[in-house]
């Protein structure tokens, strides 16, 4: 920007009555989280500038943080819902006091990936697009953020009344979910297994038993296969108590599940999918994001079992209204996934929350 269009947007600021600064959680390395007191960030005439109220720690966030997958210095955050502050000239979507939620990621549409619905491979959509200062990363973990000029065309929706902030920071992360089902070719009547039923396991198990499938949930927390049963699972499977693959035999006339989903980052969850799924079936992986990650896979099951491993990496915009429609009638319950509500300056206790599942921890929410 020029000076004189800082300028400009510093007044804009201060007549909206708000602040220079604001507080920030930047991460300065791996395992290193820095509260930090950092500029609001400038918007052009284009953009929004949004006060982050809900920002979902996500497991993305989560290995970017402890592995040190990216260089710092960075403010993470995308699953963010807040209030407009303050709308460029040019913005005639959105006003000030408008509860929006936001995607950090959109497509252009119209390249070669998007013509094959493959939008996250898309160029376009791997520019992140909401900042609050640094290389662009999120910045849902900061009081503000900007929101840039393509996603407010395309990537913001306004959150009706009725509807909490934390409830819409579902959006992005449900969308994704039913991208990896749309991905996985789910039908009705399908026998789905779903391994791990943390908050991202328990909006595929909603979601599959709204598709019309017949889940089964796995996992090794009691108190999540207890929730995954009020919440569509038809079985509620623990592996360290008893033999799932016995177990999901026994109830498919020893075929085995039709898809498996494997919604847990552990790497040895990955092979017994490819054992669990019936001659034929579909795995889909979930949560397998780690660059250079390898594992063991037995390719006699690809080719002479014909059980097919697939991937599903984040959103789709073409299932933007559907993830809206779900979250805001409340089709797909997101409110009881919520163990953990802390302010930014705990944002570290959080991270250590949201990575060492427990009884007692499952969605923490950040309210900056």
């Amino acid at each position: 920007m020029t000076q004189a269009k800082t300028a400009v947007i510093e007044h804009d600021l201060q007549a909206a009555g708000i602040p220079a600064t604001m507080r920030a959680a930047v991460y300065r390395g791996p395992h290193c989280l820095s509260l930090e007191s950092a500029p609001v960030p400038a918007i052009s005439d284009d953009e929004i500038l949004v006060r982050v109220h809900a920002c979902g720690i996500c497991g993305t966030d989560l290995k970017k943080i402890e592995l040190g997958l990216v260089p710092p210095p960075r403010i993470f955050g995308h699953e963010i819902a807040g209030t407009v502050a303050l709308a460029g000239s040019r913005v005639s979507q959105f006003k000030p006091g408008d509860r929006v939620a936001v995607y950090h990621h959109v497509p252009c549409g119209t390249c070669f990936f998007c013509q094959r619905r493959l939008f996250s491979q898309c160029p376009d959509y791997r520019r992140t697009g909401t900042t609050a200062g640094f290389e662009p990363a999120g910045g849902g973990f900061a009081e503000y953020v900007r929101v840039m000029e393509w996603i407010v065309r395309r990537g913001a929706t306004r959150i009706p009344d009725g509807i909490s902030f934390e409830e819409a920071s579902f959006l992005e992360p449900l969308n994704t979910c039913l991208r990896a089902l749309d991905i996985a070719a789910i039908q009705e009547g399908e026998i789905v297994a779903i391994m791990g039923q943390g908050p991202v396991g328990l909006l595929l198990t909603q979601a599959a038993a709204r598709e019309g499938a017949r889940v089964a949930a796995l996992d090794l927390i009691e108190r999540r296969l207890e929730l995954a049963l009020g919440m569509g699972a038809e079985i509620a499977l623990n592996p360290a108590k008893e033999d799932a693959l016995e177990a999901l035999a026994g109830s498919t006339n020893g075929r085995g599940p039709d898809l498996v989903v494997v919604a847990t980052a552990d790497p040895r969850a990955v092979g017994q999918a490819q054992e669990m799924v019936r001659r034929g079936g579909r795995v889909l992986l979930f949560a397998q994001t780690v660059p250079g990650e390898t594992i063991p896979v037995d390719v006699s099951r690809i080719c002479m079992e014909e059980k097919k491993l697939i991937g599903s990496y984040s959103s789709s915009m073409d299932l933007h209204d559907k993830a809206a429609e779900w979250i805001f009638s409340r089709k797909v319950r997101v409110a009881a996934l919520i163990s953990h509500r802390l302010p930014l300056d705990r944002l570290a206790e959080g991270v250590r929350l949201a990575s060492t599942p427990s009884e007692h921890s499952l969605k923490v929410i950040i309210q900056p």
